[in-house]
């Protein structure tokens, strides 16, 4: 677990808030939180809308902007921006203004707010992320508090739902994925685990007409990766 995750796990009270509290922060437009950043990770909306606004094909804004790894702990694809340069500089900065306002990933959108889910599930039950909680937190900033904004105020700004359908949906469909990988990995060989992250990819990230409506485009992409996922041996019962 990185360093950053485990801050949060362990100041999760002191760093929540509720939709209608308050907070102050304001941005000096210094582009200090777009340096030193490995680790904005995009999902299958952010590509979308990113794609739409550079009018390219997802494939080629991935190739361009981004690059594809595996997680070391889901073991799914994931997509971040890749940096540029010693000081790991945000690809989209530009004169210390971001070049796709509009159009930012999700985590820059929020920031410096975060949320994450919180679940009722019994011990050792998958989550379900279509009924968890979601719960919002500050992060640490270096930016100004001459501002103070709402939560709630802060993500209708950007068009973000407080109660976000797509992210329970990408949230639920990333863990239900993670769990096929474990089990192939545990009983396929490696060209059926390579199959099934190729698969993956195409699906969830590239799959997409960005002159058509998203959600929809996303809900058959997942219905049909894992139509395809239950034909896998392992998900069989075989070997």
């Amino acid at each position: 677990m990185d360093s950053r995750l485990q801050h949060i796990i362990d100041n999760f009270d002191n760093m929540k808030l509720g939709a209608d509290d308050t907070f102050k922060f304001s941005c000096k437009q210094c582009g200090k939180c777009c340096i030193n950043r490995e680790d904005i990770l995009l999902n299958a909306q952010d590509v979308y809308r990113l794609s739409k606004e550079l009018r390219m094909k997802p494939l080629d804004m991935i190739n361009e902007y981004g690059e594809v790894y595996i997680g070391s702990s889901s073991r799914v694809p994931i997509v971040r921006l890749r940096p540029r340069g010693s000081i790991r500089r945000c690809r989209f900065l530009k004169d210390r203004k971001c070049s796709v306002h509009q159009a930012k990933p999700t985590v820059c959108a929020m920031y410096p707010l975060g949320r994450a889910m919180v679940f009722k599930n019994a011990e050792g039950e998958q989550p379900d992320y279509m009924t968890g909680e979601i719960q919002f937190i500050i992060n640490n900033h270096d930016c100004g508090t001459d501002e103070t904004h709402t939560v709630r105020e802060w993500f209708a700004d950007f068009g973000i739902e407080l109660d976000d359908l797509f992210y329970r949906k990408w949230n639920q469909a990333i863990t239900r994925l993670s769990s096929i990988i474990y089990r192939a990995e545990d009983k396929s060989p490696d060209s059926t685990v390579e199959m099934m992250w190729n698969l993956a990819y195409a699906l969830l990230y590239l799959h997409y007409d960005t002159e058509q409506e998203f959600m929809q485009q996303f809900e058959e992409n997942a219905e049909e990766l894992f139509n395809i996922l239950r034909l896998a041996p392992s998900e069989q019962g075989g070997k």
